[in-house]
């Protein structure tokens, strides 16, 4: 317990899946918490359940495809608690009907990608920032995803605009370091949230389960423990940083999956 006790932290994407993880974990250990999300119901709600349970936290509307919608939401973080000490920047989206190949894909959907996904966490960063250097430092993390450090045959441009919260995240842990501002990113590989078992058949299921070095898949609370330990003093020495959290999908040589069937 309180392995984040006096911490304040924004929660951007927080009524669901990791986001909602991450921001049940981090009120159990003593943090205030604004979850931030386009669902405002669902940010209330989470609030209003983990009140229930014990923890400090209030739900807000956010769109993070919106410059001032992302700097109201730190405002209100800062206005609400007297500052930010930590930021998750974790909302992301992709469209899988218009995210195809680089010849294929629809133009927009790529700008689309590139301001949710991308520019939100360079928004978010720099409005926080100014108030974690006034109070002495702070934690950023941002959801990159491991589609930044593979190809793939669609997805084109959330994948580079994953690969841009990487390369991102280098450089504010570069410039903010010495005023006590860690910054790291977290690369999910895939996380059964609701989404994910709502989408996705169970011979999808088994084919990523074929490829993981571990018997099974990860869980929201995989990412949320990963956010927790970096946004503790736990990880004081770690930033510019990204964590794979993937079951070691992305380990072996791709051969080594059909050796074992041939073996077996």
């Amino acid at each position: 317990m309180n392995r984040v006790k006096g911490k304040v932290a924004l929660v951007t994407g927080g009524a669901s899946g990791i986001g909602l993880s991450s921001a049940q974990l981090l009120a159990k250990e003593g943090a205030n918490v604004v979850i931030a999300d386009y669902s405002i119901e669902g940010a209330k709600k989470a609030a209003k359940d983990i009140e229930a349970n014990g923890g400090e936290a209030v739900g807000i509307f956010l769109d993070a495809g919106k410059e001032e919608s992302i700097k109201e939401a730190v405002e209100f973080t800062i206005k609400h608690y007297g500052k930010i000490t930590v930021l998750f920047n974790n909302v992301g989206s992709s469209n899988l009907k218009k995210d195809l190949d680089v010849v294929n894909m629809d133009l927009e959907e790529w700008d689309r990608l590139m301001n949710l996904n991308l520019k939100s966490v360079l928004l978010g960063s720099r409005f926080a920032i100014p108030n974690m250097i006034e109070n002495g430092g702070g934690s950023i993390i941002n959801t990159a995803s491991m589609a930044a450090f593979a190809g793939d045959s669609i997805r084109a441009a959330y994948g580079a605009s994953k690969a841009g919260v990487v390369n991102l995240t280098k450089y504010i842990a570069t410039q903010y370091g010495k005023q006590s501002i860690r910054c790291n990113a977290i690369a999910p590989g895939l996380i059964l949230t609701p989404a994910a078992k709502n989408n996705m058949s169970q011979a999808l299921l088994d084919t990523f389960g074929k490829y993981n070095q571990l018997p099974y898949h990860g869980e929201p609370d995989d990412i949320g423990n990963t956010v927790l330990f970096l946004a503790s003093d736990e990880s004081k020495f770690i930033t510019g940083q990204t964590i794979k959290v993937e079951g070691g999908h992305y380990l072996s040589n791709p051969t080594i999956p059909d050796f074992r069937e041939m073996t077996n």
